[in-house]
């Protein structure tokens, strides 16, 4: 019987609930064990645009799902990577030279940052806002509501929980995601994509690019439709995204790769108050007795 040749796989970017090679059809090879393994795109700024576009269309559908079914939705994610530890821990190990064993320890983590933003997404709402006493015949109360469609570039150490630490809090809110993946190690991001295709995540609302910071980086920073930025960056970088967002009004919350605010496993990352970064509060006025 004849050797049978081994059908090399095609990795492709994620953007609205659909697979995309880049417009440009530029990849960059992407190496294991120091043999050839896959091309990964290299995603343009019309890619990027392309992919703004997408969640746009996504969010306002996504915003208006109640809180406990967005709930649903994430926790439904965690069952869905669960499903795929082993798999998801080589892709991982071979993309950062790390142990299985830690690898595997990551998936976990990031198993568990979905299942704890999962049990926010119906209770955030009575945490962050509020009931306000008010000197009138008037009830008064603060809301949260989602900003739209937010920009996240990801850390390169850590692929799939430093990506994840980042999207769970601002989808949970009801917000779309444009994010660009690990550029040193993008395969877990794409394994990462192909596992959002199949849960109950609306497509669109979750949109992974990868690519080339430095080429996209300004794009991220001064696009007026991307109303906030999630971004692990130098002081360099930092210094470029900061001016971008302060010209195109957005809200840019901006991190140092040196400790990424803290280790990406760290407990303190389960909080409430990374929600609060990509929400708006709106005041309403009710007359008493209307």
């Amino acid at each position: 019987m004849p050797a049978r040749l081994p059908i090399p796989k095609t990795p492709k970017c994620y953007v609205g609930g659909a697979f995309i090679r880049s417009e440009s059809g530029r990849v960059t090879a992407l190496k294991r064990d120091g043999e050839f393994f896959a091309n990964i795109p290299r995603c343009s700024r019309k890619d990027l645009r392309n992919a703004v576009e997408a969640a746009a269309k996504a969010g306002p559908g996504w915003a208006a799902r109640t809180p406990y079914n967005r709930g649903q939705i994430l926790y439904r994610l965690g069952e869905m990577l669960e499903s795929r530890t082993s798999e998801m821990a080589a892709s991982i190990a071979d993309a950062t030279g790390g142990t299985t064993r830690q690898a595997a320890a990551e998936v976990a983590a990031t198993i568990d940052r979905l299942i704890y933003f999962a049990g926010w997404a119906d209770k955030f709402g009575q945490v962050l806002g509020a009931a306000n006493p008010v000197s009138g015949p008037f009830f008064n109360f603060t809301v949260c509501e989602p900003m739209g469609v937010i920009g996240v570039i990801a850390d390169d150490r850590c692929p799939l929980l430093g990506l994840v630490t980042q999207l769970a809090p601002i989808i949970v809110s009801g917000n779309a995601v444009v994010a660009l993946a690990s550029e040193r190690s993008p395969y877990p991001s794409i394994l990462f994509g192909e596992i959002l295709a199949v849960s109950d995540l609306p497509g669109g609302v979750v949109n992974l690019l990868t690519g080339s910071r430095a080429e996209l980086l300004s794009t991220f920073a001064t696009h007026a439709h991307l109303r906030g930025l999630d971004a692990v960056a130098s002081p360099a970088e930092q210094k470029t995204l900061a001016v971008g967002s302060a010209e195109s009004v957005k809200r840019a919350k901006l991190r140092t790769p040196a400790t990424a605010d803290r280790a990406w496993s760290d407990p303190t990352h389960d909080t409430a108050d990374a929600i609060r970064a990509f929400i708006e509060f709106k005041t309403v006025w009710h007359p008493i007795g209307a």
